[in-house]
């Protein structure tokens, strides 16, 4: 055979492999042959990036723990105080009762001047609103369109009244906060605006301005608030603020805005309807009057986590910079290497 015939014969077999061959085209990706960045981290950097971290945060956290001290906050827990003397040992049964009285008037002191808007919060202890099956007791496809005012699988055991759809299902709605508040101080009223408590996100894509209340609260056992069927779900915004669940088991909400400025040392009236049930779990409910800063409500947190690290990191920084002074280490000095000592005895 001559050389011509075998160099046909390798071509079909030499094709047939090219062709099955499992190599990846070749690129600079794949083989990792890009240029890269490998730093080396000198002691040099190592302390600038402590000292950079420290003078960063160390400001922030002063700032944060200011604007959180500016922050005026007047709390009033009312569960325990509302209740009348001759009901302390039966509250179960006095805040479940129809006839029971429960108007109940407190007085609260302002500490300092509180400059509106001042903020009007509600806040329940040890109410688990990020229970799994609470979650997911509701209709979001309900809430927003009337045509699906029927999809109430997810929303037992609060979904059908007389086998009519309950509008809005499910036990989060169910559950809705109904303590109300009054404000007055020297004899005039101080009015709580509850317009725009809400986000506007949840009253424009959430909730349907075409979906009314229906067989809400209707049953026997009655879990909260009632809701005015003349009034769609997008401008039930006191609705719309507790579906929007917590959580922890320790919240507050937004009640409502008091706009204008109150004086230091008032005496501010409060006239509570003591309804919600918090009894029966070992709950505390609690009035919140606050003001706010850049950073929101009154919170230490974030300025003593800030210090906290700002300062370690100073602390790491002068370490290394005494280290460094005291028992230096050239850079790269391979007699520093484990693998390059002689072991003792050889």
């Amino acid at each position: 055979m001559n050389q011509e015939s075998m160099d046909g014969a390798s071509q079909p077999f030499s094709s047939s492999k090219n062709k099955n061959s499992r190599k990846p085209k070749y690129s600079r990706f794949t083989q990792q042959e890009l240029p890269a960045w490998k730093p080396i981290l000198t002691p040099g950097w190592v302390i600038t990036a402590f000292v950079f971290v420290g003078i960063t945060f160390i400001p922030i956290g002063l700032a944060s723990l200011f604007a959180s001290e500016r922050v005026v906050e007047v709390v009033d827990r009312y569960d325990d105080a509302c209740v009348p003397s001759t009901d302390r040992n039966q509250m179960l049964e006095y805040i479940k009762g129809s006839k029971s009285n429960k108007t109940c008037v407190r007085t609260l002191t302002v500490p300092k001047k509180m400059k509106s808007p001042i903020y009007v919060y509600y806040q329940l202890d040890n109410f688990y609103q990020n229970h799994r099956r609470y979650v997911k007791s509701r209709s979001d496809k309900q809430l927003r369109s009337t045509k699906f005012e029927s999809d109430t699988k997810e929303c037992q055991p609060v979904a059908t009244e007389d086998n009519k759809p309950i509008v809005p299902c499910g036990l989060i709605a169910w559950s809705l906060f109904n303590d109300t508040y009054g404000f007055s101080a020297k004899n005039e009223e101080i009015k709580v605006n509850k317009k725009d408590i809400a986000w506007k996100s949840d009253k424009d894509y959430k909730f349907g301005d075409k979906v009314y209340p229906k067989n809400f609260q209707n049953g026997d056992l009655i879990g909260g608030a009632k809701l005015n069927e003349s009034i769609p779900l997008s401008q039930q915004e006191d609705l719309i603020v507790w579906m929007r669940t917590a959580a922890l088991p320790t919240f507050r909400k937004l009640y409502g805005k008091i706009e204008v400025d109150l004086e230091a040392n008032e005496k501010i009236t409060v006239a509570i309807q003591n309804n919600y049930n918090t009894y029966e779990f070992g709950g505390k409910k609690k009035l919140v009057l606050s003001t706010t800063s850049w950073i929101g409500g009154k919170n230490d947190f974030l300025g003593i986590a800030y210090l906290t690290i700002g300062g370690l990191s100073l602390f790491i920084a002068i370490f290394f910079i005494l280290l460094y002074i005291f028992k230096p280490r050239p850079l790269g000095d391979p007699s520093f290497l484990s693998w390059n000592r002689n072991p003792q005895g050889h």
